[in-house]
């Protein structure tokens, strides 16, 4: 794993969460998931390229509950994960199909998890995802193990991204609780707290 802090430039950051806005209020845009136990998750996501299903940890064209198509991917978010990605030479090139958006609101959180739901080649080839994290200062946690005590804490601060290899755990809690729920039509930035993770399937 490789910390970026302030790589995403604040126009850019604007850029993008304006985009993120767009997109969520269209077909395939946020919504809460739903495991098959009817638990929610604590955030709004939106998929881009291929919906993930929850229930099922996998990839399709289309939102089960809905039928909805995944929007394209934007070009600017392709560009800007792999400028990371070529900033953390250390990792293989990615040419991403994939992106998860994730809006957590001041409650919101995510729990330890692995990302290794794409393709058994991109998972072979070892293919990092690409972190990017937008709005408020939100804590993260990684490392080897579900073991939530051993692992490493950070804080992501707005405009930095992160590339990650798909063996690593991880968690995100937010613990600024400046924003307010979502807003499709405030132009402040700081309302929102948006985490865009792009991957590849294929």
């Amino acid at each position: 794993m490789v910390l970026l802090k302030g790589f995403v430039k604040p126009e850019d950051q604007i850029g993008m969460v304006r985009m993120c806005r767009q997109l969520g209020k269209g077909p395939g845009g946020f919504y809460r998931p739903s495991f098959k136990n009817g638990a929610k998750l604590n955030l709004w996501m939106m998929s881009l390229g291929k919906n993930w299903d929850p229930t099922l940890r996998s990839y399709g064209p289309t939102r089960p509950f809905d039928g909805a198509p995944a929007p394209t991917i934007p070009d600017a978010f392709k560009m800007i994960a792999q400028a990371a990605n070529s900033t953390a030479s250390e990792f293989p090139q990615i040419n991403p199909d994939i992106c998860i958006v994730n809006y957590y609101t001041n409650s919101g959180k995510l729990g330890l998890h692995q990302d290794k739901d794409e393709s058994e080649s991109s998972l072979t080839k070892g293919l990092p995802f690409i972190s990017v994290s937008i709005g408020d200062t939100a804590e993260f946690l990684f490392g080897n193990t579900r073991d939530k005590d051993q692992a490493t804490k950070i804080n992501l601060e707005c405009g930095t991204s992160v590339p990650v290899i798909h063996d690593t755990f991880v968690m995100v809690t937010p613990f600024l609780m400046e924003i307010s729920l979502m807003s499709y039509t405030s132009e402040n930035i700081m309302l929102w707290r948006v985490k865009l993770l792009v991957y590849v399937f294929l």
